[in-house]
C-alpha cells in the first residue's frame, strides 16, 4: 500500500508582481521619483527652447552663459549641500516630492521635521522617511490650493495687507529656520550652541555666501562628531 502523500498547495506569485514591503516602496519612489523631476525639467526647458528656435528669440550662447555662470557662482554650492542636509529628515521618497515642489527649505523640511517630532519618529528611519513622505505631501497639496487662490487674486491680497505687516514677511523664513533649529537642539542643547556660536563666527569673516554655508555645515558636523567620538572612549 503506497503512502498517501499530502497535497501541498504552494502559493504562486504572479510573474510581474510589485515587490511587497519597503523594497517595493523604494523601487516605485525612484520609478516616479525620477520620472516626474525629469519631466519636470523637460518641460521646463521647452518654453525656452520654443522662443530661442521656434520663434528666434535666441539673445546667444554668450549671454546665457554669463548669466549662468554669475547665478551658479552664487548658488552652486547649493545644489550638492541641500539634497545632502535635507535627506536625513526628507527621505528619499521626501526628497523627491520637496525637490519637485520647490519650497524644501520654508516648508517640507519644517512639516517633515514637525510631523516626525509629533508622532515620536526619528529621522532617518523607515518610520520618520513615511512620516515625512505623509507630510510633506499633505503640505504641498496644501500649498497648491494656496498658490492657485494667490496667483488668482495675489494682487488684490497683497494690496489689503498693511504696510507695517508686509515688512515682516521678510522675517518668515530666518523664524522657521529658528524654530527647526530649537527642535533640534532641544534633545542635544550643546550642539544647537555648538552650531549657533560657529554660525555666528562664520558670518563675521569676509567669505563668500556660499562659502560661509559650506564651513558653517561642515564645521558643524566635524565638531560634533569629535565630540560624540569623545565621548564614546571615555565611556568604553
Amino acid at each position: 500500500m503506497s503512502a498517501i502523500k499530502p497535497n501541498i498547495v504552494q502559493k504562486v506569485e504572479p510573474v510581474n508582481s510589485p515587490p511587497a514591503g519597503l523594497d517595493g516602496f523604494y523601487r516605485r519612489t525612484h520609478f516616479w521619483g525620477r520620472l516626474t523631476l525629469w519631466s519636470a525639467i523637460i518641460l521646463t526647458l521647452l518654453l525656452p527652447m520654443y522662443l530661442s528656435f521656434g520663434l528666434g528669440h535666441h539673445p546667444g550662447w554668450s549671454v546665457i552663459l554669463a548669466g549662468f555662470t554669475a547665478y551658479a557662482g552664487i548658488v552652486a554650492v547649493v545644489w550638492v549641500l541641500e539634497p545632502m542636509m535635507y535627506f536625513p529628515i526628507l527621505g528619499a521618497s521626501g526628497t523627491y516630492i520637496s525637490f519637485l515642489t520647490g519650497n524644501v527649505g520654508n516648508m517640507c523640511l519644517p512639516s517633515a521635521a514637525a510631523a516626525q517630532h509629533a508622532v515620536g519618529a526619528e529621522p532617518g528611519t523607515e518610520k520618520g522617511e513615511i512620516v515625512a513622505t505623509l507630510a510633506i505631501g499633505a503640505a504641498s497639496l496644501v500649498n497648491k490650493v494656496f498658490l492657485i487662490l494667490i496667483i488668482l487674486g495675489g494682487s488684490v491680497l497683497i494690496s489689503m495687507i498693511p504696510q507695517n505687516i508686509q515688512q515682516v514677511l521678510p522675517l518668515v523664513l530666518p523664524a522657521i529656520f529658528g524654530g527647526v533649529l530649537a527642535q533640534f537642539a532641544m534633545k542635544k542643547p550643546i550642539y544647537g550652541v555648538i552650531a549657533l556660536a560657529l554660525g555666528f563666527m562664520i558670518n563675521l569673516t569676509a567669505l563668500p555666501v556660499y562659502f560661509k554655508m559650506l564651513f558653517c555645515i561642515g564645521l558643524t558636523i566635524a565638531v560634533c562628531l569629535y565630540l560624540e567620538k569623545k565621548r564614546g572612549a571615555a565611556e568604553a
